[in-house]
């Protein structure tokens, strides 16, 4: 390797590294509220009905799912005009800032009704600054690639997620082991929010040394970049048939399947198998830690095999597999107070492989479905539609409906049909993206 090779690959790591700590501390402070949903139900609302406590706390949760497709758009419109760098900083702080905040409200017996109402706003803020966040990481890592390597080195950005729901389930694990369960309960819940503060402005400190995407920073140069990327974007019928596919037949079924995956199993393992906190989020952890390789694994496998086969091979598979697999988990924790946790961890494992699958060749197709001068802001948006909305709604309906109608498979009915429309949409009318070499456009454009 020569010494500019060397030192280019030394600067991919580091961009890699730098924006994929910072997207996982943004997926933390997320996930931190899901995975608290079980206990702050109980301190954010009236506590005579539980299910509906728990109920309304998921609808909030999925609140912040459901506005990241209005922040993909508004924080696109800034990465796509003044640069990626800006626009993932000022994500970071308003995340870091909102997550704090929560750990620091009233709880319903204070303030009453202001307590939920607060929440709200604080999740919504949260699902803003998600929604221009992973837009701008993915796009960064993906302009500093070369062509043929692109899965795999965006790949890693892929992991933050997972990353993020392991660490915001380490944490709350360690602060409930240390206080006990009465004090996490009354007040300890707080401490991983307020810890946010501490990682965001070490996130920042590294960030602020990263310089602009290089493809950006040229076209730019050159007078290339757009001015107006919402109405490049969507006044454009052919673009939005492009983003209208990117959704329907990629980003909505790997939304399901991921929060199936990793969140609804969680859910389903604390409030329909009965399973103790602690053990159902010890065998969550379990399987997110070891399954994580795997979304670097299937990321460099696309840019060998396609995008689009590993993306709808993991749909498919998911889907005619959840029924056996929660059946599964369900004999195996036949009694919640001593459930087979090595058998659940697998089952759960099993179901992250298939997040893997969907998940880590995303970034890079969607990336390659736009030109550098719309990208932030049309891959943004089918992106968080997919995940933030279809995704996003996985755990409050799957609860209500088996809350509805008492059958504890009834729940897994949505992110199976989501994920068969998704392969079949896909499977028509997509194609493979992989061997798209987004660097030509300096060349058509005679950029040096």
């Amino acid at each position: 390797m020569s010494n500019t090779d060397f030192l280019k690959e030394y600067k991919i790591w580091n961009v890699i590294g730098a924006s994929s700590a910072g997207t996982m501390i943004e997926w933390y402070d997320f996930y931190i509220f899901g995975s608290l949903a079980p206990i702050m139900s109980g301190l954010f609302f009236p506590k005579e009905n539980p299910t509906a406590g728990l109920l309304s706390t998921l609808a909030i949760f999925a609140t912040g799912f459901a506005v990241r497709p209005f922040g993909a758009v508004f924080f696109g419109r800034i990465g796509d005009v003044v640069g990626r760098k800006y626009a993932f900083l000022v994500t970071l702080l308003i995340m870091g800032g909102a997550t704090t905040a929560i750990g620091l409200l009233p709880t319903y017996e204070s303030i009453g009704i202001f307590a939920p109402a607060a929440l709200v706003i604080l999740r919504l803020t949260q699902g803003l600054a998600l929604g221009g966040e992973y837009g701008g990481a993915a796009t960064y890592i993906a302009e500093h690639c070369p062509d043929e390597k692109r899965g795999f080195y965006t790949s890693f950005i892929q992991t933050t997620a997972t990353l993020g729901l392991f660490v915001s389930l380490g944490v709350i694990l360690s602060v409930r082991s240390t206080l006990g369960e009465e004090a996490f309960k009354a007040w300890g819940w707080r401490i991983p929010f307020i810890l946010s503060i501490v990682l965001v402005i070490f996130s920042y400190i590294i960030r602020m040394r990263l310089q602009e995407s290089p493809l950006f920073s040229r076209m730019k140069a050159a007078g290339k970049t757009s001015t107006q990327p919402l109405k490049d974007a969507f006044a454009n019928k052919e673009n939005w048939i492009i983003m209208a596919k990117a959704l329907f037949g990629a980003t909505a079924g790997q939304g399901v399947v991921w929060y199936t995956g990793q969140f609804y199993a969680l859910y389903y393992l604390q409030t329909v198998l009965k399973i103790h906190f602690m053990t159902a989020n010890f065998i969550v952890a379990v399987a997110l830690l070891l399954a994580t390789p795997f979304f670097i694994v299937f990321g460099a496998m696309s840019d060998t095999y396609g995008r689009k086969k590993i993306i709808m091979s993991g749909c498919l598979i998911a889907a005619l597999s959840y029924y056996p697999i929660y059946m599964g988990m369900g004999y195996f924790a036949v009694d919640p107070n001593n459930p087979n946790a090595v058998m659940l961890s697998l089952l759960v494992f099993i179901q992250v492989i298939f997040v893997t699958m969907v998940y880590g060749p995303i970034a890079a197709y969607l990336v390659e479905l736009f030109p550098t001068k719309i990208r932030y802001t049309s891959m943004s948006l089918p992106y968080h539609i997919g995940n933030g909305v279809f995704g996003g709604l996985v755990p409050l309906i799957g609860v209500a409906f088996v809350a509805y109608t008492g059958n504890i498979y009834s729940g897994l009915i949505y992110p199976i049909t989501i994920a068969l429309m998704t392969f079949v949409v896909g499977m028509v009318f997509t194609k493979d993206t992989s061997k798209v070499k987004i660097w030509d456009e300096l060349i058509d454009k005679k950029i040096s």
